[in-house]
Parts: structure tokens; sequence; C-alpha cells
């Protein structure tokens, strides 16, 4: 077979150099396209949620840090009903007056809020989601409108507890402090003061019977 001439290789190693070049203005030009996508702040693609629960325990740390300071620490373990009673109504008013200008998302950020809901929903959806709705489903009906963040948790309303299947998806929480489901909602409380701190909207999808 003959071998090829010097001008077929020069030829050929045109051929490979254009291809080469078309390729390389191709990679150029969708980097940007690449970049956006890739951009954390895109809706499309999820933000580092190491870092956003993180965020959210620091905000945790800070609120216990500067409700202590301000208004006080828990109140002492008595056998008089009055005295706890009346330690806690002081120390819920001394809570609301510090945190007089506090309002829904200081502590559950869009973003930390829509971790918990992708957790809630991936819980639910999992091994134990049947019984997990079961729990939800057959507690006491409440009135979502009752929630109001720096108020004190409606006596009214029921504490419904967490599921402990639930709460091993959530980030852990002082022991001052508590998850509770209220409806559709998911509430920070603070067990001390008996106030809420913050809460999720729709926290959990839809329970039908």
């Amino acid at each position: 077979m003959p071998k090829p001439s010097n001008s077929m290789r020069r030829r050929r190693s045109g051929r490979n150099h254009s291809t080469q070049t078309v390729v390389l203005a191709c990679a150029i030009a969708l980097s940007p396209v690449f970049a956006t996508s890739q951009n954390p702040s895109n809706p499309a693609v999820k933000a580092d949620d190491t870092q956003i629960v993180k965020g959210f325990e620091t905000r945790v740390s800070h609120y216990l840090e500067e409700r202590r300071k301000q208004a006080g620490t828990s109140p002492r373990p008595t056998t008089s009903p009055e005295k706890l009673e009346r330690a806690q109504e002081d120390l819920s008013q001394k809570s609301k007056v510090s945190r007089a200008d506090a309002q829904r998302g200081d502590i559950f950020t869009p973003e930390i809020s829509h971790y918990f809901r992708r957790q809630l929903a991936a819980t639910l959806a999992g091994p134990q989601g049947a019984k997990v709705r079961a729990s939800l489903r057959h507690a006491e009906p409440v009135d979502e409108a009752s929630l109001h963040v720096n108020q004190v948790y409606p006596g009214r309303l029921p504490l419904q507890s967490m599921p402990p299947s639930l709460l091993l998806n959530l980030p852990p929480l002082p022991k001052e402090l508590q998850y509770r489901i209220v409806g559709s909602n998911l509430v920070l409380l603070d067990t001390a003061s008996k106030l809420i701190v913050d809460f999720v909207p729709e926290a959990t999808p839809a329970i039908k019977d």
C-alpha cells in the first residue's frame, strides 16, 4: 500500500487542526452557559446544605445567648406549680420585650425553610412515611392562624409531639428549644418561655385521610 504523500499529510493535519479549533471555540462559547448553571444563586441548582444548616445553627445559638442575657435562663425546678408559672410568665414577658422587632423568617430564612421542607418531604416519602402520616393525621385539628412569632404558644392548641423519624433528618437543637408540628407548620418553640421563636409555614405536605 502506497504511503501518503507529504501533501496529503499536510491536508489531514490542517483538517485536524480546524476540528480542534472548532471544538475549542464551541467550548469557549458555551462556558458562560455552564458557569450560569453552576452559579449557587441559580434556583435550579441546590445551594450548599452544609452552609445553610450551619447558618441556621448560628442563628439559633445567637437567639439563646441573647435570651439568656436579656431575659434570663430557664426557671429553676420547683414543686410549686404557681411559682413555676410565675417564673415562666416573667421570662416570657422579658423575652418578648427583648425581641420586640422579631419577625417570621428571622431564624427560618427562605433557604433553611426550603431545606426543612425537603427533609420532611423525603421522610414522609420514605419507609417510615406511612407511620408518620398516620401520627400526624390523628393529631387534634388546630387553628393555624393562631401562630405568631414572639408570642406565647396558645394554650388551647395541642402540643403535637414530633415523631422520632422526622427528627432524625433535622438539625439537632439545644435542650431549651423544640420542633413542633402545628397543622402543616413547623414551629420552633422555646420550652422555657413558651414563646414561638419562629415557624415554617406549609412545612409538611398535605396529610390526607
